[in-house]
């Protein structure tokens, strides 16, 4: 069985969040639920403080807090958006038929802010990795902030607060992000060492926060490899288990994401080693596949060689990378029956 990710596990509350500034505005957010863009490096924390607000200000943050990876959403084909679980609701066959691909997707934006809230008086919409959106899908998305202002907030994380266009700025208060400093980063894993048992010192937790140069989504993956490995955190030995699983765990962690059926991180984390790192699909087909060697086995392993197959000759063929490398990962959620046999001619 594998173990849990850290990342998941010790999710933040808003009290937890090391930037202190960020804690001070989002702790207004949860009595006056305005509209925000949170920005910052990859890695700071955005998507993580932007749930650990809905968590303080919802009463079921489940429902009331609707994630639109942007990347992702904007990304997928007419027929994919028709079908995904997410915004099937939405869309009725007549208007599948009947409509262009723009207009299913400003009809999911529009039913989405307008969808009764499960638990309180408004729905938070948060919209990930905003520097995707086009500008006239942006022009959409400020005609609906515009309309559905008193029941729906509005949340946009992103890179680069620039792209956005200026009426989508002007509708929302600024929430910079920067990296956590290294003392905030040794203390979140001092916490989460404790938590977990692991002995740990000042020297260990120190090099753990240097490794991930400010990504604080990194220190804890570090943090989890080299406490499993040594079943400590203290001194130097921290750094000998990570010599060589820079991108093994950031891999593990999005396969673990699209098992768990949490699409959002599978394909935020897809979205940093293809645009962040410039890495190329045929790469990282190759990394998944290595990775899903050790996961899995028997019918499983065989169906997902069997996708794989499909997928790498989609990737010659010049498509997007994303939205081919975005169906392998959605084929991991047991939902998808990849344990079923294979069939045979």
């Amino acid at each position: 069985m594998e173990r849990p990710l850290w990342i998941d596990g010790y999710a933040p509350e808003i009290g937890d969040i090391p930037q202190e500034s960020v804690r001070e505005r989002l702790q207004d957010a949860v009595s006056d639920p305005f509209n925000l863009v949170v920005h910052g490096p990859p890695g700071v924390g955005k998507t993580a403080a932007v749930r650990a607000l809905a968590d303080a200000a919802h009463e079921d943050a489940e429902g009331d807090l609707i994630e639109i990876n942007v990347a992702d959403f904007f990304g997928l084909t007419k027929k994919e958006l028709s079908t995904d679980p997410r915004f099937e609701r939405f869309i009725t066959p007549k208007r599948k038929r009947n409509s262009s691909k723009a207009d299913l997707i400003n009809y999911v934006l529009t039913e989405s802010a307008s969808h009764p809230p499960v638990s309180g008086s408004y729905n938070t919409i948060l919209l990930d990795n905003a520097e995707a959106i086009r500008e006239d899908f942006q022009q959409a998305l400020r005609r609906v902030m515009e309309q559905y202002y008193e029941a729906t907030q509005f949340i946009i994380t992103t890179r680069q607060p620039s792209k956005l266009i200026a009426p989508i700025r002007s509708r929302c208060v600024p929430i910079p992000m920067r990296a956590p400093t290294r003392e905030e980063t040794v203390s979140v894993l001092a916490a989460i060492a404790d938590a977990e048992g692991v002995p740990a010192d000042e020297e260990g937790l120190s090099y753990l926060a240097s490794y991930a140069e400010g990504d604080l989504r990194e220190a804890i993956l570090a943090a989890q490899t080299a406490a499993e490995a040594n079943g400590e955190l203290s001194g130097t030995n921290v750094l000998e288990p990570l010599k060589h699983v820079g991108l093994d765990n950031r891999i593990e962690a999005m396969l673990a994401a699209a098992e768990d059926g949490d699409f959002q991180d599978a394909r935020s984390i897809l979205d940093d080693l293809l645009v962040d790192e410039g890495r190329s699909g045929e790469e990282l087909l190759e990394e998944i596949m290595d990775a899903a060697r050790t996961r899995y086995s028997g019918d499983r392993l065989a169906r997902v060689h069997t996708v794989a197959g499909q997928i790498e000759f989609d990737l010659t063929q010049g498509t997007s990378n994303r939205i081919h490398l975005s169906h392998l990962l959605s084929m991991l959620d047991p939902a998808a029956n990849l344990d079923s046999p294979v069939e045979t001619p």
